[in-house]
């Protein structure tokens, strides 16, 4: 059994696609994953399975749309690839624990991150780095002119985001597992 991270996306976001992580984690161990935890309430889930890396999205997509009824998307990391995308935040390490993590489903084309990496907002610092985009904003979160969705359709990509703390529980979590 391996140890994995799931990610929604998109889920108890201001009172739609609402997921109990009870019920999640029910939901999960139904499916034959084992040892399943959660962390807070928007969506991060720590497993183990012995089913391949390229399948788990799909089935959690599957399990999660029969029983509450809509799409969620899903990305799978490992304890190793998720310490690479903290290890290789190219920000000052100040930064990087005031930071947001966007991972991504896969490496967009190098031709459309030139395309993007022309966007820029004064006081926020966006570099994206294989299969995450690194975000910075010294204003806060709330206040950011950076809007996801743009970025995963110039991208062609889906990702989702998660602050500093959160990807130090997860690895914590999944170290455990």
């Amino acid at each position: 059994m391996k140890a994995y991270i799931a990610l929604l996306r998109g889920i108890n976001v201001g009172g739609h696609k609402k997921v109990s992580m009870i019920e999640f984690r029910d939901l999960l161990t139904k499916t034959g994953f084992q040892n399943v935890q959660t962390y807070i309430q928007s969506g991060n889930v720590v497993f183990q399975s012995s089913i391949e890396i390229s399948k788990l999205e799909k089935i959690i997509q599957k399990s999660i749309y029969n029983h509450f009824g809509f799409e969620v998307s899903v990305i799978i990391k490992t304890n190793k690839q998720l310490q690479v995308i903290l290890d290789n935040c190219p920000l000052s390490e100040e930064k990087k624990e005031k930071s947001y993590f966007i991972m991504l489903n896969k490496i967009p084309d190098s031709n459309l991150v030139k395309e993007v990496d022309k966007i820029a907002y004064e006081n926020e610092e966006i570099i994206i780095k294989n299969d995450c985009i690194y975000f910075c904003c010294s204003t806060g979160y709330g206040r950011t002119k950076f809007n996801m969705n743009t970025y995963e359709r110039k991208l062609n990509v889906v990702g989702t985001s998660r602050n500093y703390k959160t990807m130090v529980k997860l690895l914590s979590l999944s170290a455990e597992n």
